[in-house]
Parts: C-alpha cells; structure tokens; sequence
C-alpha cells in the first residue's frame, strides 16, 4: 500500500539528502542517499558507493543499513531514500533482502521528486521474502 505525504518524514528524507551528496558516482552519475532509523531513534545514513568493477558497488541502503548494524542496532523501523533522478528510487532486490533480514515490515519513505514522499512497507515491496523463520 502506497500513499503520498508532504509531511512527517522530513528529517529522515533531509539527512538521506545530506548523505547522498557524498554520493561516489563517477561511472553511473546516479547518486543515492538513505537513512534508516533504528527502534530507539537513532538514525545511520549512506551513500552509494561505486567501484570501477561494477559488481562491487555498493548501493546507499545496504551502506546506512550495514552501519546501523555495526552500531549495534537490530531492530529497524523504516528507512528514507532519494536520488538525483528526481523522482521516486525503490530499493533494489539486493537492498530489500538484506533490510528484510532486519524488519520485514520496515516503513520505506521515497523521495517523489515534487516535495513530497511515497510511503510503503517492505512487505508490500517484498512480498513472500526468504528470511531467518526459513531456516527454522
């Protein structure tokens, strides 16, 4: 389920901003920046980082969610993306199989582009997910 707000989610969006212009794009010149907020308020952000080996690049969500948890932090209760394509940038498949490692139903506010934001769950953009219960 989708809905569009222009409130609400600003701080997180401004400091998924913030890190995107740290962005290291050279090849793509497609900058990403996320900030993904913990249970307890805190928030870790990143940018995408690319590699001259396309494979090893790194995309903003999996950099803000791999800080969080090398800070620590378990339980996740959403994340905020923007890009400089101005307009609406999901996670990729890569980035929601490891967020859903931590929070299947992790809030995921998107960057429309015109001011305001697209709001959804992971579940909803990761429906049926492999995940820790499957190895029960």
């Amino acid at each position: 389920m989708k809905r569009r707000t222009s409130g609400g989610h600003e701080k997180l969006l401004a400091l998924a901003r913030e890190a995107m212009t740290r962005a290291y794009a050279p090849y793509s010149r497609f900058s990403v920046g996320a900030a993904v907020e913990a249970q307890d308020g805190s928030v870790f952000t990143g940018a995408n980082v690319e590699n001259a080996s396309y494979g090893l690049t790194m995309c903003a969500e999996r950099v803000a969610l791999f800080t969080a948890v090398a800070a620590g932090k378990r339980r996740l209760t959403r994340i905020a993306v923007v890009s400089s394509n101005g307009g609406a940038t999901y996670p990729c498949g890569a980035c929601r199989q490891a967020l859903h490692e931590f929070s299947h139903e992790l809030e995921v506010i998107v960057d429309d582009g015109k001011g305001g934001a697209e709001i959804t769950t992971l579940s909803g953009l990761l429906p049926k997910a492999f995940g820790p219960a499957d190895l029960a």
